[in-house]
């Protein structure tokens, strides 16, 4: 049996091509990939001296100086890039950079390791509910607070590992209390005005598979039909979607737990089966606007909210949906055990914890149906569940459709309001430009003003423009208004760019358009 290498050697192994390799691991990428280098050789003890050669030379610039008194943030630094970066996903990487690079580090980042004290780490945490938000100089959330102890309190506890400091002084530090988030469920009504509302936004299929699944938001929008089989109706999550400094990111869900399988009642299955007649994409939920990309989860979010605006339902969060689906599950008789690994949860525990109140109602309902059995007691009249008469009152808001020529009005986000208008120009082309504003009836104002402005612009333009000679097709004509405004640009494929049209059509006309420049 061959022997094993210590840590940090590298492997050597013997090509298929006769000659033996060394390879070491020198970092990770963004996505927590080893990247490795190596060498080779003919011969195995050349190849280990090759190897050993190659770790030498990156150890100066590799290997932090680790001593019990270095700095605390140069020891930050090295258990993140080392220990947890590796490890974690990208979104949750970036939580990590924030809380240690910008919260903990230019605060008690200065203070030597074995000199930290858990009295600098109480005053450092008090200093970040006073003013530690970054934008606004506010204090912080406690979650923030907590979230930045974990992560000194975890680094503390591999330097007591390491032997260089005795004792974690983030043990024992109190923390504000940990306020869990209101959970809100929609009622049956308000589900189905959800739902009715959704289908007249174009949005049905992706509500109504979230109310029967509890998928979390970035597994819904990485779905793609591949992981759908049409004739069992089971459906396959192995896959999210999150947005990560900026750019969408495909990668495994959140936990060995979340990979799984659901089967999904035949109404959704037939729901599914006619809407994939409609989409031509490999993703189940596309992207209206990014070729072969699926929605973001941002901009579901968002839809979320108007559809709810619209439905007339109280405001809820996308998670909220998931709560739905969970809390209407155990009420119907399913089975906690069953339940979690619908909704991807490791531990039945973890699905206990979360809605031991449902559980509790299940109980209490099933003493009174026992009392009644026994007793005879009679039952009191239930909640008031929406009857045929009651949906039918409700019917869809359509929006209003803007007028031709009045552009485009959208609400990015709670305060924020865009507006866009996009006209013709005399070259042929759209050219946009945007305003913004705080609220609905401010960004309209500025609307109106930027398109008064537009206008005028595209009738100077028009009134500069001589007529065209006859003859004269528009490629023709875009071509001549360029090099009318660029006289300094005689490279036919930059025209032929500059006027959008291809350099073939240049290279036939570009002597007859430059005799009609002159004469004009």
């Amino acid at each position: 049996m061959a022997r094993k290498r210590k840590s940090g050697q590298g492997t050597v192994r013997l090509r298929k091509d006769g000659r033996w390799e060394g390879r070491i691991v020198v970092g990770y990428d963004d996505r927590g990939y080893p990247k490795t280098k190596n060498v080779t050789a003919k011969t195995k003890a050349e190849c280990e001296q090759k190897l050993k050669a190659l770790i030498q030379s990156r150890t100066p610039q590799n290997k932090t100086r680790i001593t019990p008194d270095m700095p605390f943030g140069e020891w930050l630094d090295h258990w993140y890039q080392t220990y947890s970066k590796p490890h974690i996903r990208l979104s949750t990487q970036a939580a990590y950079e924030t809380d240690v690079y910008l919260h903990v580090i230019p605060e008690i980042g200065h203070i030597p390791l074995d000199k930290l004290t858990q009295n600098d780490l109480q005053q450092f945490y008090a200093r970040l509910k006073k003013g530690g938000n970054l934008k606004d100089k506010a204090g912080v959330s406690n979650g923030v607070v907590r979230a930045c102890h974990g992560k000194c309190r975890s680094a503390l506890e591999k330097a007591k590992a390491e032997g260089l400091i005795k004792k974690n002084p983030a043990i024992g530090c109190k923390l504000p209390p940990k306020k869990a988030r209101e959970m809100q469920v929609l009622t049956r009504e308000e589900m189905q005005r959800f739902l009715i509302q959704a289908k007249e936004e174009g949005y049905y299929e992706a509500f109504l598979l979230e109310l029967a699944t509890g998928m979390r938001r970035g597994e819904l929008m990485a779905l793609q039909w591949n992981d759908f089989n049409m004739a069992t109706g089971e459906l396959h999550i192995c896959r999210q979607v999150c947005r990560v400094k900026g750019k969408l990111s495909i990668s495994k869900p959140k936990t060995k737990g979340s990979v799984r399988s659901v089967i999904l009642p035949p109404a959704v299955v037939q729901a599914l089966k006619e809407y994939k007649k409609t989409v031509h994409s490999r993703w189940l939920f596309p992207s209206p606007v990014k070729e072969d990309m699926p929605i973001d989860p941002a901009n579901i979010r968002q839809r979320l909210h108007i559809v709810l605006e619209h439905a007339q339902c109280k405001q809820v969060r996308f998670h909220d949906l998931r709560h739905t689906f969970a809390t209407n599950a155990l009420a119907n008789g399913m089975d906690v055990k069953t339940l979690s690994t619908i909704i991807g949860h490791v531990s039945s525990a973890t699905t206990l914890n979360i809605y031991a109140h449902t559980t509790e109602e299940m109980q209490r309902q099933a003493a009174a149906n026992i009392d009644r059995g026994i007793g005879k007691a009679e039952a009191q009249e239930a909640a008031v569940q929406p009857t045929a008469k009651t949906m039918a009152t409700f019917q869809a808001y359509k929006g209003k459709k803007r007028k031709s020529g009045t552009g485009y009005l959208k609400e990015i986000k709670p305060g924020l309001w865009e507006g866009r208008y996009s006209p013709v120009w005399p070259d042929g082309k759209k050219h946009s430009r945007d305003v913004y504003g705080k609220t609905k009836e401010e960004c309209e104002t500025k609307l109106a003003e930027l398109i008064t402005q537009m206008k005028k612009e595209i009738a100077a333009v028009k009134a500069k423009r001589q007529p065209i000679p006859d003859g004269i097709s528009k490629k023709e004509r875009a071509v001549m208004d360029y090099m009318k405004a660029h006289p300094e640009v005689t490279n036919k494929s930059q025209i032929a760019k500059g006027a959008g049209v291809n350099r073939s059509t240049v290279q036939r006309h570009y002597d007859k358009i430059r005799e009609i420049i002159i004469e004009y």
